[in-house]
């Protein structure tokens, strides 16, 4: 269904309420630009130096994003809408909905049906407890995610708070990651200065899992937090060793990488912010993600590399070892982190209508990281932002190897 049929009846129905006073309207549009280089290093590099083009690469252009906000009479709708032109290729567009719901209240309860956004947790470059929505954290720009179908039922009071959601109840049963149907709870408390978070989750096929997550502000300046979770499965990918073992030279002639299951995965955070009067934040944070492929799947997989780049210029097809090479990406969508051990720091401070922030993600086991830059501008109704990102670290290292080398970016915002 096309985005503009979808999109009619929310917004004549909005409209239809603004005249009433019983309607608000914001949103924003932002003309970006994004230079993407791709990586020299890495399976996806060695498969186009071998069959150029059989691998798609990151192309650089612009985009124009574009969203729209709207509330009345129990409804909320966010519409989003994405124009780019990558090079070499012809401008595409594409539309969603965020966000459509229903919300309405009974007592002391509120409940809400439809498409939403339920994030929870406590961390900020990883969440093992965001058990509902499943955002992407560290985006290159703050852009509003797109919200799950769900029923919620919450309760609150002066400092607790009760959560019950029904997520994904129309998807089909074998449905992985986020769009897995599941029931999800939690549980918060204030308490003082510190609040509490309690959560369980109970997955169509992935089964059962339970975590907790605590904030503390420790004092004007400083703020601690933690997240554990227990999961009894979780969806991956991993590379069936039987269909590499039988196959000529180890070549296959399909892709070897196919959907797996972490069973009894833990996930670990910890972490701390410190600001001081002059808005100067550093921020740290440190987390195990057991879902992740384990060091010895990296080994495994650095190691396949090197004997498929052993073939190079041998007997072997060409486009047999390229393609070969190409599904070693695969490696890169099994996890929401790539190494199960991560290092996290960040630096940012508000001067005036000024953000200038730098950060790294390290990866301890590799030496691998990734740096980024930033520098934005915060007017009344403008916005501006630019940036580099830049992966790197030993030839070997994981975070060196990922499609992408290199992107820089340029963004306008106006906000109405």
């Amino acid at each position: 269904m096309s985005f503009a049929r979808c999109a009619r009846p929310v917004v004549l129905a909005l409209a239809c309420a603004g005249p009433c006073g019983a309607a608000d309207f914001s949103g924003y549009v932002r003309p970006e630009y994004l230079e993407q280089a791709a990586a020299a290093r890495g399976p996806l590099a060695a498969a186009n130096s071998l069959v150029p083009g059989i691998a798609s690469v990151p192309r650089s252009g612009p985009e124009i994003d574009a969203e729209l906000r709207a509330s009345g009479y129990g409804l909320t709708g966010v519409a989003a809408l994405q124009a780019e032109r990558q090079e070499g290729d012809r401008l595409r567009a594409q539309g969603r909905f965020d966000e459509l719901y229903w919300s309405g209240s009974r007592s002391d309860w509120q409940f809400s049906a439809g498409k939403k956004i339920v994030a929870w947790d406590v961390g900020y470059a990883f969440r093992p407890n965001d058990v509902v929505e499943q955002e992407p954290r560290r985006l290159l720009l703050d852009t509003t995610p797109e919200g799950r179908p769900l029923l919620v039922a919450e309760r609150f009071d002066a400092s607790t708070a009760w959560s019950f959601v029904l997520v994904n109840p129309m998807h089909p049963l074998s449905a992985r990651g986020a769009a897995e149907p599941a029931l999800a709870g939690r549980v918060y408390r204030r308490d003082g200065p510190v609040d509490w978070h309690g959560f369980a989750r109970i997955g169509a096929h992935t089964g059962a899992s339970v975590g907790a997550a605590t904030a503390w502000v420790a004092s004007e300046s400083v703020e601690l937090h933690a997240s554990a979770r227990y999961l009894n499965a979780a969806d991956s990918l991993a590379i069936d060793d039987a269909a590499v073992a039988v196959a000529p030279a180890g070549l296959t002639r399909g892709d070897p990488w196919a959907n797996a299951t972490v069973r009894h995965a833990a996930q670990l955070l910890v972490g701390g912010t410190w600001t001081n009067v002059d808005q100067l934040s550093l921020l740290g944070e440190a987390w195990w993600d057991g879902t992740a492929l384990s060091n010895g799947q990296w080994a495994d997989w650095n190691a396949r590399n090197q004997r498929l780049a052993t073939l190079i210029g041998g007997q072997a097809p060409a486009s047999a070892v390229a393609g070969n090479f190409a599904w070693q990406a695969d490696a890169f969508n099994a996890s929401t982190s790539l190494r199960r051990a991560n290092l996290y720091a960040r630096a940012s401070w508000q001067h005036d209508k000024w953000q200038p922030a730098l950060d790294m993600l390290y990866t301890p086991t590799d030496a691998g990281r990734v740096v980024t830059a930033s520098l934005g501008w915060q007017g009344d109704r403008v916005r501006f932002d630019g940036g580099v990102r830049v992966y790197g670290g030993p030839s070997s290292a994981v975070l060196a190897q990922p499609p992408t080398r290199r992107v820089a970016y340029v963004a306008g915002t106006w906000s109405f």
